[in-house]
């Protein structure tokens, strides 16, 4: 078990992640005036340098060499970086369209669609609560899908996207900052090539947007890095039940964000939609401490169970040592007998 110093660090670092992940439409508000594909690819060219700063700081190069070797891996990051950068655009595009509440929304639903996909892929088994809230979260997307006479597709879009990439990083098996690092290494150069494309036509708002522009655009890689930096050592000192709450904490920024700072409409059939999605996540996240708190308590039981066994042991084996102590002393007392005739040796 974590101290609780650790654990309150790692609570701390988990929240300051999950905020930072909830107010990033914030940030990219402020880059508006920059076509959501330029964003990207400043998001992708400058995360690279904050990697390599980091991994220089933790002195953490030694995995580079046997990762080159398998080409297998390799090709897993490629497909990494390219779901990653699919899931990147669409919610920028989303933030800077007005659609921040839909984008919310795709989080919220995102662990439901991982839940879906363990099933699918990796052959897990679910609960009947966890049957239940996947259940209610399709019916969710219909809801919203027969309210809005189309299918929530931005929602869609970035929950699938990003179950997409946990269900590929599995295979890959890779510590955070190392497959953060290897993904930005192969997202650089096309990127930077796309960069100086734009620049070359005079439509690079990094050169034409002032000072201003170029350091929110260069800061792109710190937003990004940062959150994730924060979020690895949290997950280092919570438990996966705590880290699977507080990821609710990001949507939930997000969504206030869309009400209060850039005022979206939320009508009657988008709160039904949202309020079917928070059920099924309150059903996932009470089955998951359910569970945990059995797991436990049946450690804890297997705990003193082997703690009795090992003194009833103990205590066998104190009785034998003393059993075969007695039977030594009573040898050395019992006097030697006497040869024939009374004579002595």
């Amino acid at each position: 078990m974590q101290p609780r110093s650790d654990q309150r660090a790692g609570l701390a670092y988990g929240v300051a992640a999950y905020t930072m992940w909830g107010l990033l439409p914030l940030y990219w508000h402020l880059l508006d005036a920059a076509a959501p594909s330029e964003i990207l690819a400043h998001r992708m060219v400058w995360s690279l340098p904050v990697a390599l700063v980091i991994l220089a700081v933790l002195r953490r190069w030694s995995w580079i060499g046997p990762l080159l070797r398998q080409p297998r891996r390799l090709a897993l990051i490629l497909l990494c970086a390219v779901v990653i950068s699919a899931n990147w655009f669409l919610y920028i595009w989303a933030v800077n369209a007005g659609h921040v509440l839909e984008a919310s929304l795709g989080y919220f639903i995102n662990p439901l669609v991982s839940i879906a996909f363990g099933v699918l892929f990796l052959r897990e088994r679910l609960r009947p609560l966890q049957w239940t809230a996947v259940g209610i979260g399709a019916a969710a997307v219909v809801v919203m899908t027969v309210a809005y006479g189309k299918v929530p597709w931005i929602a869609l879009g970035l929950a699938f996207s990003f179950a997409t990439y946990g269900l590929v990083k599995k295979g890959v098996k890779l510590d955070g900052i190392e497959g953060f690092s290897a993904e930005t290494a192969m997202q650089m150069l096309p990127a930077l090539g796309f960069l100086i494309f734009l620049a070359l036509h005079g439509e690079a708002s990094f050169t034409t947007g002032g000072v201003g522009q170029a350091l929110l655009l260069a800061g792109c890689g710190i937003a990004t890095a940062v959150p994730l930096i924060c979020f690895g050592v949290s997950a280092m000192r919570l438990p996966l039940t705590m880290i699977g709450m507080l990821q609710y904490l990001a949507p939930t920024f997000q969504f206030l964000l869309g009400l209060t700072v850039f005022h979206e409409e939320m009508p009657a059939e988008r709160w039904a939609g949202f309020a079917l999605v928070w059920a099924a996540l309150t059903m996932l996240t009470w089955d998951a401490l359910r569970t945990a708190r059995r797991g436990r308590a049946a450690l804890a039981d297997a705990a003193a169970r082997s703690g009795e066994v090992a003194a009833a042991e103990a205590v066998q084996a104190a009785d034998a040592a003393q059993a075969a102590a007695a039977v030594q002393t009573g040898a050395a007392q019992t006097p030697a007998p006497r040869p024939p005739g009374g004579l002595t040796q």
